[in-house]
């Protein structure tokens, strides 16, 4: 017995020897480094690169305070959960990560105009201003432009690129500042307004790298990017149909953690959760069909929950991107985007295209969109294609042109708990919708029916199931609050049901009514219009309404001590109306996929608590994404 024993203590410690061996190796990086020394606290590397050619799973990597002008390109991932590379700040230090360099030894011109002219071996092989933007679903405008992946920045601030030389030739005007650049075999000229600035004094930057933290190729998993500002980077166009670099992207990879960074100044998206490439990239795939084949591709090249997706976005702040803050084409499948500020998205409209948003996810399986607040962006959340079991929940949407666009989908789909203050609150081109303890304050536009073709799936999983057509209803709007600018009427009928039940409106709200508006219709073929004749227009049914038309809710998002707050007028005699919680068995099945709304990982779903996870009352609870019981003006602070 002795003898076990000491075996079994033996055993005991070489296991726990084992697992402290797995924690790893930590590697230090510091601007006074050298890429030749050790990588220990006391002998850091010079670069970050120096760091990730050493990494192996389970290794940190610490980067101390400083500027680094470099693209990372991790060689590997980790291997699981517990056994990630982890890519960090030091604690309470600032890295700023730049995919641009300084550029000094500007001649003046005329006016508010300099030239700087870079001999061409100093980009290396990639030189974005010879890149031009490019790719799928990209319009430029008018559209014979040319626009290019370069940007140039005064003191962190981006200019704009000139349609033409004349036009940075003249004075400045208007709020912003414009640059223009002609690129041959032997120099780059670029030409820049630098409006009462010495542009040798004050410190100008350019694109010099097409990203800066992002794998050369597909499966490189388990990585953690976590408390770096990263910004300026000359990325292209990022279309669904071919592979999607961010400033900052997974490539097609499983399991990355992104969190408390500021990524910003992208020319075209900050993070990237997408599509691989191959030899389709933009290659006949604008289209519908086009992108059935993209999918039945990427399914053959490891589209599973066991291989792609399963991310982690949150606490980040992005902004000043011209395409999208995050966009994701099936990569993004799996993953949780949550409590990120996403701002100044698509705000300069320089160029155009159908791929722009805060977020903008193809192929949104199971993810779930929570905490965020979006703000100045043309679109807060754009949906589209295979958003089946996607929640969009608990966030904050103001001032942008759109808060929420649903396209082609066939749900399940859940929108909850959001507070949505845009002119415009909702576009819906798709069906297997419940919107459930909303604040709505805009108008809402549907599409009565579209003719493409588009997947459902098998449920929690990317197995495509069958292809359908997308007639405009089977959308559930239970216990929201609609006040001031809100309108549902374009409800009123449909071709496939739609519930209202339990709702709130205020004065300025428009609900559902007995006319007929104008129809508005998505992608039509003349198999389509065929085909939407099966369908029979039938009345939206509405029950347990409270119409509070003649009272004024008084909202409005207010500054209060650096504070984004809140102001509501509150009714309690809202409550007079009985209400349930939302479950799975309150909620009727997405008609299309014949599937239960449930949580993203198949348990039943519950809506028991508010805005800010406060417990709603099981008696009755109030409708909209705040649990209150009093009347009056109500303050609450949302950041």
């Amino acid at each position: 017995m002795k003898n076990i024993q000491i075996v079994f203590v033996l055993l005991l410690s070489m296991t726990a020897a084992a697992q402290k061996v797995s924690v790893g190796t930590e590697y230090h990086v510091a601007p006074k480094g050298n890429d030749a020394n050790s990588g220990t606290a006391a002998s850091p590397f010079k670069t970050i690169m120096a760091a990730a050619g050493k990494a192996m799973p389970g290794d940190i990597i610490t980067v101390h305070a400083g500027t680094y002008r470099e693209q990372i390109t991790p060689p590997r991932g980790g291997n699981s959960n517990q056994e990630r590379i982890v890519y960090r700040a030091a604690k309470g230090e600032r890295v700023v990560i730049k995919g641009s360099e300084v550029i000094k030894n500007w001649k003046h011109l005329q006016g508010d105009t300099w030239e700087a002219v870079i001999p061409d071996h100093v980009f290396g092989t990639f030189n974005p201003y010879k890149d031009r933007i490019r790719g799928d679903w990209f319009w430029p405008t008018p559209k014979d432009r040319k626009y290019h992946t370069g940007a140039v920045y005064l003191n962190g601030n981006w200019l704009m690129e000139a349609a033409n030389e004349a036009e940075v030739m003249k004075p400045a005007a208007g709020r912003d500042l414009l640059w223009w650049a002609v690129a041959d075999s032997v120099a780059t000229t670029i030409r820049a307004q630098f409006k009462n600035a010495d542009p040798n004094k004050e410190t100008v930057e350019i694109n010099m790298r097409q990203t800066v933290f992002y794998p050369d190729r597909p499966f490189i998993d388990y990585i953690t990017v976590s408390g770096f500002t990263m910004e300026q980077a000359a990325t292209n166009w990022a279309p669904p149909t071919a592979e999607q670099m961010g400033l900052i992207g997974t490539h097609w990879s499983k399991g990355w953690i992104i969190e408390n960074n500021t990524v910003q100044y992208s020319k075209c998206v900050g993070i990237s959760l997408g599509k691989y490439g191959d030899d389709h990239d933009n290659n006949q795939t604008e289209s519908a069909t086009g992108y059935v084949g993209t999918i039945n591709r990427a399914l053959a090249f490891g589209w599973n929950k066991a291989t792609v997706g399963s991310h982690i976005v949150r606490n980040n702040t992005i902004a000043h991107c011209e395409q999208a803050g995050i966009v994701g084409s099936m990569g993004c499948a799996f993953s949780r985007v949550q409590d990120n500020m996403i701002h100044d998205i698509h705000s300069k409209r320089l160029f155009t295209g159908a791929e722009m948003a805060g977020i903008k996810f193809h192929g949104a399986i199971d993810v779930q969109i929570s905490g965020n607040r979006i703000y100045r962006a043309n679109m807060g959340v754009w949906l589209d294609w295979m958003a089946q079991g996607a929640q969009v929940k608990n966030n904050l949407f103001y001032d942008n042109d759109l808060d929420l666009f649903l396209e082609v989908n066939h749900g399940p789909m859940l929108v909850c708990n959001n507070v949505m203050l845009s002119k415009k609150s909702l576009l819906m081109n798709s069906g297997g919708a419940a919107f459930a303890h909303n604040l709505f304050s805009g108008n809402m536009d549907v599409i009565t029916y579209d003719s493409r073709l588009t997947p459902y799936h098998l449920p929690h999983s990317t197995f495509v199931k069958a292809l359908h057509d997308n007639p405009g209803g089977d959308v559930q709007f239970v216990n929201n609050l609609f006040v001031q600018g809100a309108n549902v009427a374009q409800y009123s009928k449909a071709l496939q049901p739609v519930v209202f039940d339990g709702n709130v409106y205020t004065r300025g709200a428009i609900s559902i009514r007995d006319i007929q508006g104008t129809k508005r219709f998505g992608e039509m073929t003349d198999r389509g219009k065929e085909t939407m004749q099966q369908y029979k227009e039938q009345a939206a049914t509405e029950q347990n309404a409270v119409m509070d038309t003649g009272f004024n809710a008084g909202v409005r998002l207010i500054n209060e001590h650096s504070k984004g707050v809140l102001e509501i007028i509150w009714n309690r005699q809202w409550l007079k109306q009985k209400r349930k919680w939302i479950t799975t068995g309150s909620l009727r099945k997405a008609l299309v996929p014949d599937l239960p709304f449930e949580n993203t990982d198949g348990t039943p779903l519950r809506i028991d608590t508010d805005f800010w996870g406060k417990k709603r009352s099981a008696a009755n609870p109030a409708p909209g994404p705040f649990e209150i019981a009093g009347s009056g003006l109500q303050k609450i602070s949302l950041y």
